[in-house]
């Protein structure tokens, strides 16, 4: 038997983050309709900044997830200072969000061709990210956070529960898109978007399966504890 590669949680944690905002951009250069996960805070960025030039697409990030993490609290009914934590991984990642939202917009190519290779690259990336972060103890963002700790208290499959979350975000996209822009207008929700929903919870699940398959995921740091607390 192949002996597993060692891979180091906190690894995990930064390449992860690194590669869901790289994901994000390449969607939205696509224009297809941005992953159900984070339509609802791009849709929040779109109506916003027309009235708040600065809050970007970043600031929508971390505000939406804040709300997320109230909800989690009086699903869990409790507090844990993990996801206290998650917050500041929010706001890390809003940063690196916007960043590659800058980077995408010098790349020059366009066209359909092009705009569909930037958005099945988003998927996969996307997918790729998630279960990265699904393998670290440090804390993810609210979206990820939200999932394990959900599926851990049903005993549920988390690729199925990524699932069902990913659906329920679609519809509230929609929803939102149809409260700030009227009716008709889907600013942000598109084929894509339900494309990704339902698919990425699969996707996830599979890369998740392939990480456990090749790599012993070990802590580098003493300080697990300090954050599962």
């Amino acid at each position: 038997m192949e002996r597993k590669k060692v891979f180091y949680t906190e690894l995990s944690y930064a390449l992860g983050l690194a590669i869901l905002a790289a994901a994000t951009a390449l969607m939205e250069k696509a224009d297809f309709g941005m992953s159900m996960v984070v339509a609802p805070a791009y849709i929040l960025h779109r109506a916003v900044v027309k009235h708040v030039p600065f809050f970007s697409f970043g600031m929508s990030e971390y505000v939406f997830q804040a709300v997320l993490l109230a909800i989690l609290s009086l699903v869990m009914k409790r507090f844990r200072r993990g996801y206290l934590f998650s917050f500041a991984t929010a706001v890390i990642y809003g940063f690196l969000l916007d960043g590659a939202m800058i980077l995408a917009g010098l790349i020059p190519f366009s066209g359909i061709a092009w705009r569909c290779a930037y958005y099945t690259a988003g998927i996969i990336v996307c997918s790729a990210g998630v279960a990265l972060l699904f393998h670290t103890y440090l804390p993810p963002e609210a979206y990820e956070l939200f999932v394990k700790e959900i599926a851990g208290k049903a005993h549920a499959d988390i690729g199925r529960t990524k699932t069902v979350y990913d659906i329920a975000s679609c519809l509230l996209g929609i929803a939102l898109s149809f409260l700030f822009f009227g009716f008709g207008h889907f600013e942000g929700v598109k084929a894509g978007t339900v494309l990704c929903a339902l698919v990425n919870g699969t996707l996830i699940g599979l890369f998740s399966r392939a990480l456990d398959r090749k790599y012993d995921f070990r802590d580098a740091l003493p300080w697990r504890g300090f954050f599962m607390g």
